[in-house]
């Protein structure tokens, strides 16, 4: 099939690209670059250094195209930001996703698949959380996933746009930056590859719920599937690990003496995150399949490598 994966230059984005390029899809990328690097870029997926923003850009691609089904994975991902900057991120989160969807009606695309986020339930105690319980984001990146999962579901209703919404818990792996939920892991693994000492916000009892990279684009590549209904799903380990765990694996694996500093936490950050994926499992016949401790050693050995150059 023909694919269009926006931010396919960046983390997910790029993973879930060698995946689709590796089951013998033809994947068109479009990506600003504002996050994501061309290192990322599969060498056999066709790329477009374009905003979202940019209507005629995006059209053009749209038009030459011929997509079966596009991937949105293009965003503003960081919590801390869209509290400082909630313009800018309802500028990408929302009007960048108009723009795509308006190109997928007019251009007959057979499904839209969406990355939202854990961040849409806010401080829910309900651990581990299913898709039905209410939606209280604390932050406003929380807010414009809720608000693009509204426009999915309009558009399917309104003009039979199929979609999939996957609602993603914190993800890590290789190629990771500072952006994004499961931004800690990246952090974490580079101080530590660095020698440097660690901060953590808050008391360090927090939980994530941290799912591997490569799990997250086989969700993807499961949703593609004709016998998959529109709706929305968690996708998580359904696993909960705190911070401070989470540093003591990565400093074993480091093998280094390091400080850790603890500060306040963060305006907007949840203390207890994790999904339940019971409806991933029955209905996108998905699982994850890598371990916390596997995954984190190979994302630590990626970071120390990318020091080591």
């Amino acid at each position: 099939m023909n694919i269009l994966v926006t931010g396919g230059a960046g983390f997910i984005g790029s993973h879930l690209t060698d995946e689709l390029i590796l089951t013998g899809h033809h994947v068109t990328i479009v990506d600003n670059l504002s996050t994501g690097t061309m290192k990322n870029v599969n060498d056999q997926a066709e790329f477009h250094n374009i905003d979202i923003l940019d209507k005629e850009k995006l059209a053009a691609v749209f038009d030459q195209g011929h997509f079966d089904i596009v991937f949105h994975e293009a965003a503003q991902t960081m919590v801390p930001y869209s509290m400082d900057h909630p313009v800018e991120d309802a500028e990408l989160n929302i009007m960048g996703l108009l723009n795509v969807l308006e190109n997928c009606r007019l251009y007959h695309i057979k499904k839209v698949i969406f990355s939202s986020s854990a961040a849409v339930y806010g401080d829910n105690q309900k651990v581990p959380i299913k898709e039905s319980e209410p939606l209280k984001p604390m932050s406003f990146y929380g807010l414009t996933k809720i608000t693009a999962e509204r426009y999915l579901q309009l558009y399917y209703e309104n003009f039979n746009l199929p979609y999939v919404v996957l609602r993603y818990s914190n993800v890590y792996g290789e190629r990771q930056g500072s952006h994004g939920e499961g931004g800690v892991v990246f952090v974490f693994s580079k101080a530590l590859a660095q020698g440097k000492n660690l901060t953590i916000y808050g008391d360090g009892e927090q939980s994530r719920d941290f799912i591997y990279v490569k799990d997250i684009s086989q969700a993807n590549i499961a949703a593609m599937s004709e016998n998959v209904p529109c709706g929305i799903y968690n996708i998580s380990t359904k696993i909960e690990t705190t911070i401070n765990a989470l540093k003591e694996i990565l400093v074993y694996f480091a093998g280094t003496a390091v400080q850790t500093r603890y500060e306040d936490a963060r305006t907007g950050d949840i203390f207890r995150s994790a999904l339940d994926n019971s409806n991933a499992i029955e209905v996108l016949k998905w699982h994850p399949k890598t371990k916390l401790m596997p995954g984190l050693m190979a994302t630590y050995a990626y970071f120390q490598e990318e020091e080591s150059h």
